[in-house]
């Protein structure tokens, strides 16, 4: 820890920079838990240095994916619980990552408070080191910015970027897509990180008793279940790519179905997903029902419990869902590729 930087000034003006040093310190030993060996700098330094292991790419290419928790965080204020929005963060970028068929290698952090309580910085980088455990990726650096006056004392907000490398000859190509191929699901873990605008309205999460545990909720309270972190999808989709011909991914975030299954199509192609076949979770029933959705605003807004699909070849189909199911992915089919250009067509 720094002892010979110190501004009183600057405390005066309500930035306290020995704060920072101190939560440096406290955050070291969950970073530690994400070190690969690629990592060439220690943390504190002006930028993350990673050493780039070549081996098996003949075409290096890489994939940068940026994303933040969003809203979701005034649950974490609200229910005073700060160690698993990280893994959101992580999550946001790195599955964006997988979809091109790359593996996530580094990744950094930035938080803006408004006024940085160390042990609250180090609960916050917990999760953030936890997600790059989960994705096998390096907690290489990051930011944590004491803004007073621009956020409340007790607010902040969260944010990443993550570096992944595809061999350019793996990337994944919808090219060969064609109608008949099978359409599976991964499930979610929960809301994930995106829609939470909405929920927050529907729930009136500022004025209105979200931690009572509820018997429709297995027993956990709206504020818990919505807190559970987004689901990571890397590891169990690197296996996949080692055994199956995948043509399509993608990560179900904002926009729900309608907008991001379209995303992995080329043009003249759609999805025709089995509505009975989704497995919805409570919760999104919860929000429903609380706030008199229509089923279509709904698959228009959240993943309804399906985080991430992916699109093979229906003689590879089996295969698939027993390398995903291998890796601990309760995956299954709801829909196959059709000629059409409507992007999403449910049944």
């Amino acid at each position: 820890m720094n002892t010979n930087s110190k501004s009183d000034s600057y405390a005066a003006a309500g930035v306290d920079i020995t704060a920072g040093y101190k939560a440096v310190e406290l955050m070291k030993q969950h970073i530690a838990r994400t070190m690969t060996g690629n990592e060439v700098s220690d943390i504190g330094g002006f930028g993350g240095l990673f050493e780039l292991d070549m081996t098996g790419i003949t075409k290096p290419v890489l994939v940068g994916g940026t994303d933040g928790v969003g809203t979701k965080l005034k649950l974490a204020f609200i229910m005073d619980k700060h160690d698993t929005v990280g893994i959101d963060c992580v999550a946001m970028c790195v599955n964006d990552i997988i979809c091109c068929g790359a593996k996530p290698l580094m990744f950094l952090d930035y938080i803006a408070c408004g006024k940085n309580i160390p042990e609250r910085i180090a609960d916050i980088v917990k999760g953030v080191s936890e997600g790059c455990v989960q994705a096998g990726a390096s907690l290489i650096g990051g930011e944590t910015a004491e803004m007073p006056g621009f956020y409340p004392v007790d607010e902040y907000d969260l944010a990443g970027f993550s570096v992944g490398v595809v061999d350019k000859d793996k990337i994944l190509n919808n090219k060969t897509m064609t109608e008949g191929d099978v359409i599976i699901a991964l499930p979610s873990s929960g809301v994930h990180s995106n829609g939470f605008s909405l929920v927050r309205k529907v729930f009136d999460v500022e004025n209105k008793d979200i931690k009572t545990p509820l018997e429709c909720l297995g027993g956990k309270s709206i504020g818990e279940t919505l807190l559970t972190p987004t689901r990571i999808y890397v590891k169990p989709m690197l296996e996949l790519f080692n055994h199956v011909t995948v043509k399509g991914v993608s990560h179900i975030t904002g926009g729900g179905f309608y907008e991001n299954l379209p995303r992995s199509f080329p043009k003249g192609l759609s999805a025709k997903i089995e509505k009975d076949a989704v497995k919805v979770l409570p919760i999104f029933d919860l929000i429903a029902k609380t706030g008199d959705i229509p089923e279509r605003d709904m698959f228009n807004t959240f993943n309804m419990g399906v985080g991430m699909s992916v699109i093979t070849s229906k003689c590879q189909a089996d295969k698939a869902l027993e390398v995903l199911r291998a890796q601990g992915e309760d995956a299954y089919i709801i829909g196959e590729v059709i000629n059409s250009d409507e992007g999403v067509v449910f049944c």
